[in-house]
């Protein structure tokens, strides 16, 4: 049991730092390029009235997962929100693609410069990553309640 104890908590410390990563990147890039960010998503359909609104929440709100996921004490709680997160972003994605003609890239950095199949595939693996650090967490916890 000790051995997989050991396994979850790598799989879980490995899988909060890609996330840390990702939205520390994602994050600071939006507010390095912020003007073009705003511009963006001003342009974007269905959230162009809360542009400006979003255009400061998203980075926050990928600070503070990022912050969150650093803690132990937090992590599933961060895993849950990162989940929710993902998938905001990748049914928002779908839908534009599917139901509207103007499709700008309010992404920052390397990830506007994937297409929208590649982006739709990227969260999908980090909602896959979320799912399975969420899954690991509770097994985790689970094997500690048997002891």
């Amino acid at each position: 049991m000790k051995d997989s104890t050991r396994v979850y908590q790598i799989l879980t410390k490995t899988i909060s730092l890609l996330y840390i990563i990702l939205f520390v990147y994602a994050a600071t890039s939006k507010l390095i390029d912020f003007n073009h960010f705003t511009t963006q998503l001003a342009r974007s359909p269905y959230i162009s009235n809360y542009a400006h609104w979003i255009s400061w929440g998203i980075p926050t709100i990928e600070y503070i997962l990022a912050g969150l996921l650093a803690f132990q004490i937090y992590t599933l709680k961060a895993f849950y929100a990162s989940l929710s997160l993902m998938v905001l972003f990748t049914i928002y994605i779908v839908f534009v693609l599917n139901f509207s003609d103007s499709i700008p890239c309010s992404c920052g950095g390397v990830l506007s410069s994937l297409g929208w199949k590649d982006h739709v595939i990227f969260n999908m693996v980090f909602i896959v990553l979320a799912l399975i650090g969420i899954i690991a967490i509770h097994k985790q916890q689970h094997i500690q309640i048997q002891k």
